[in-house]
């Protein structure tokens, strides 16, 4: 009889996961899921249009039971959009910065006491060291939109060409909501979800930096 050679076992190689917090409809997400991520998302209001694992609840109470139980040692990445009204400039022109709750303090340092690699996305404005300044016209992206992503690992990796706020470049205003969701490529959500939405460009971009840094510190 013919000898049988077994195959040699290889590790089953997951993918890498990554906890989304206050997702909304999912523009991050959508991000990290085209770089290769499974996601968790989380947020305090229903997300009917979200397309992946979701979990309604507060994020920060969320966050600390993840952390008390070990529970967060699942997630590869912790990702974080905390609220912007309190720091956007848009606020201070419409109402009162200071009827918003400042949940980007404590949710930070919650995220610094996970020991998981992090990011948070927010406004510009607000108090985040810029890691990274991103806008939809760096990614061919007809859109005008600024958001900055502070990490854990500090930015660095690859560069992205500057801002190009050329003529006919959509900056947001409500008559022309689905048509700037569009150009963000959330097509998939309403036009009052996209408006705090962040274009899946950003996000993956931004994974792809992880995952450098990943394979860097692995090597």
């Amino acid at each position: 009889m013919d000898q049988v050679l077994a195959l040699p076992t290889r590790p089953i190689r997951r993918k890498p996961r990554v906890l989304d917090l206050c997702c909304g409809a999912g523009g991050v997400s959508m991000g990290y899921h085209l770089a290769g991520f499974d996601v968790v998302g989380v947020d305090n209001r229903p997300q009917p249009n979200y397309p992946f694992t979701f979990h309604q609840a507060d994020a920060i109470a969320y966050l600390t039971a993840l952390i008390a139980s070990g529970e967060i040692e699942v997630f590869d990445l912790v990702h974080a959009s905390w609220p912007c009204q309190r720091f956007a400039r848009v606020t201070a022109w419409r109402g009162d910065r200071n009827e918003h709750p400042d949940l980007l303090t404590p949710g930070k340092k919650l995220m610094q006491a996970s020991h998981r690699p992090w990011v948070i996305e927010n406004v510009p404005e607000a108090p985040l060291r810029p890691d990274y300044l991103l806008c939809g016209s760096q990614f061919g992206l007809n859109v005008r939109r600024h958001r900055t992503f502070e990490t854990s690992w500090g930015g660095g990796g690859d560069l992205v060409p500057p801002c190009w706020h050329h003529k006919g470049l959509l900056a947001f205003e409500h008559k022309g909501e689905r048509a700037y969701a569009d150009a963000m490529g959330c097509t998939w959500m309403s036009n009052v979800e996209a408006r705090q939405a962040v274009p899946p460009a950003y996000a993956h971009w931004i994974a792809s930096q992880y995952l450098a840094q990943r394979a860097t510190a692995a090597a």
